[in-house]
């Protein structure tokens, strides 16, 4: 028959197995394709960004050596000897040019990037010899005609393979134009953190100018149609960076750019869609192959489920309408017809109706008990360490790093550590109250971080209460709901924390300006303690739950030996006390 149970489990199986799989080999390389071109677009910005950082800093230093030169008392002095022969005798202009040289060494073994300095006259006079050809440099051609004041990579009288900033020199008294400054830097530097920036394993990266030449002096291999029509709509749009798509020959190019501030110099970089999910294709081939492969040994496996489980567990159900009639002979006497590979089967004929009131009376009694109180002690824990406090924490670090504020990312990571380590301590759910303080000191140090001028907090604690034990986690729910409602309607949050010892008493204080407790939320908490519910309080959801976990908690372990009071004005704050009365044990 077709509803047969061995015809369910083929189709079952199908449906649970086959299709799935089939449907998962379409979804997830179009997931992953997805993902991965988001990602790559993201991860490729990111290095572009760094790159472009990189080079400002580079040109940055080549432009305030230019201008260092510049300004420079010997080089105005230069200037003037050169300019003007008759007013100044030729020993003379060798030692000023001799002095000018030696400030330029200077200049350059002082630089970090190893970067060279010339000063040449427009005749091509220059500091490091004579270059009559000036006029007719390629590079001074540009920076005269176009006032071109970056050269890519070429070669110099003084040093090979570099690129360089131009700057005019002139008389500052005067402003005539009588030359030009060169700083040159190596390539290399360029060309090294370049090689870093990786799109997929096969994507190029370049560094052109806005007509498509290489400003280093590696070989361009993308294709001159894709490149140029890129960088004709990289020059029409107003971002500075973005992803442009170009189709050539067959072919989706991803083209990521970033425009420099150094002259008309473009980051691009560039990679066929091919290229990027070459690995997705074949793993949706393998899905697919995987796909077949399942749907063959589901019919294989469907076929020797019949004969070892649906034809026993036919004449199970024999049996159990037996013990659903209640005839346990009857049943007894058909146990022998069950042949099967499972001795499960047969053994779960004899000890049927036994295991259905074992089970019965477990849920009952200890698994239902277990899990109310593994839930207790879930929610407990879960007062550790707020997961929306250690974000923020995380944010706090992240943003003192960026501001280059390493001593308070230090103290911030010092604090984190320290709670983390309480925490993690699992030996005892009992502590030194010193310790409990210690721990609060700690979080509040970081609250006072986050919220810098907004937030006051004052820890008053008394010497006599640092030894004496207390259970863990009972203020940091105290500090967290006064930080949180003091904000709701304020700009500035005042905490106060005290310890005080009182005879046999210990007090503990949490005290805030916030917006204070309902009378709602106060009967709640007094209707719990009289009517002895300290066990569903650790179940409580909404309001003041972690209120009402710290008073569950005191009043499970201490019992009468605990109490507690609450003062509450609305908009002017709440004062909590905790009362523990020292027992004979302390």
């Amino acid at each position: 028959m077709f509803f047969s149970l061995r015809n369910r489990l083929f189709i079952i199986f199908t449906l649970l197995l086959t299709i799935p799989f089939l449907i998962l080999s379409i979804i997830i390389p179009n997931w992953f394709t997805s993902i991965m071109e988001e990602q790559t677009k993201d991860a490729t910005v990111e290095m572009m960004e760094q790159y472009s950082l990189y080079i400002d800093s580079i040109t940055s230093q080549a432009e305030d050596l230019g201008k260092q030169v510049l300004v420079n008392r010997t080089t105005q002095q230069w200037l003037k000897s050169e300019m003007d022969h008759s007013e100044t005798p030729s020993d003379q202009r060798l030692l000023i040019k001799n002095q000018l040289k030696m400030q330029l060494s200077s200049m350059m073994i002082n630089n970090s990037k190893s970067m060279s300095i010339a000063v040449f006259l427009n005749d091509g006079t220059g500091t490091w010899g004579y270059l009559p050809t000036l006029q007719e440099t390629e590079w001074f051609i540009d920076f005269s005609e176009n006032n071109q004041r970056w050269v890519k990579t070429h070669d110099d009288t003084i040093a090979t393979n570099i690129n360089s900033y131009l700057l005019p020199l002139f008389d500052l008294l005067t402003l005539d134009l009588s030359g030009v400054i060169k700083v040159n830097f190596p390539s290399s530097l360029l060309e090294t953190a370049l090689s870093k920036i990786k799109l997929g394993e096969n994507g190029r990266v370049y560094l052109v100018d806005r007509n498509g030449s290489n400003v280093l002096s590696e070989k361009i291999q993308t294709p001159d149609y894709v490149l140029n029509k890129s960088l004709e709509e990289i020059s029409n749009v107003q971002q500075n960076k973005g992803l442009i798509e170009t189709n050539y020959d067959n072919e989706e190019y991803l083209v990521f750019f970033r425009k420099l501030k150094i002259g008309d110099w473009v980051l691009v970089s560039e990679i066929t869609k091919s290229e990027l999910f070459s690995k997705i294709n074949t793993l949706q081939k393998n899905l697919f192959f995987i796909s077949a492969l399942i749907f063959i040994l589901t019919i294989i496996a469907s076929y020797f489920l019949s004969f070892t489980i649906v034809r026993p567990l036919g004449k199970l159900t024999k049996a159990m309408k037996f013990i659903e009639r209640g005839d346990f002979s009857g049943a007894q006497g058909f146990m022998p017809t069950i042949k099967s590979y499972n001795d499960e089967v047969g053994y779960a004929i004899k000890v049927f109706d036994h295991t259905i009131d074992k089970l019965n009376f477990l849920i009952k009694t200890e698994y239902e008990a277990n899990i109310r109180r593994k839930d207790a002690e879930y929610k407990a824990l879960l007062l550790q360490i707020n997961p929306h406090f250690l974000n923020n924490t995380l944010e706090i670090i992240g943003g003192l790093a960026v501001q280059g504020k390493n001593k308070e990312v230090m103290n911030v990571s010092i604090y984190l550590g320290r709670m983390m380590r309480y925490s993690l301590n699992t030996k005892s759910d009992v502590v030194r109250l010193g310790e409990e303080i210690a721990y609060i000191r700690n979080f509040t140090d970081i609250l006072k971080l986050r919220y810098e001028d907004s937030i006051s907090i004052e820890i008053e604690e008394d010497q006599e209460t640092k030894r004496l034990p207390i259970i863990k986690f009972i203020i940091q729910p105290l500090v967290e709901n006064a930080v949180k409602y003091s904000f709701i309607k304020k700009h500035y949050a005042e905490l106060k924390i005290k310890t005080e010892k009182s005879g046999e008493k210990i007090f503990i204080i949490v005290e805030d300006n916030g917006i204070g407790m309902s009378e709602k939320v106060i009967k709640d908490l007094l209707d719990t303690e009289i009517n002895n519910e300290a066990g569903n309080v650790l179940e409580s959801k909404g309001t003041s739950i972690g209120l009402k976990n710290v008073l569950g908690r005191l009043m499970l372990y201490y019992g009468e030996n605990f109490s507690y009071d609450i003062q509450s004005e609305k908009d002017k704050g709440t004062r909590i006390t905790l009362c523990i009365k020292r027992d004979s044990h302390w």
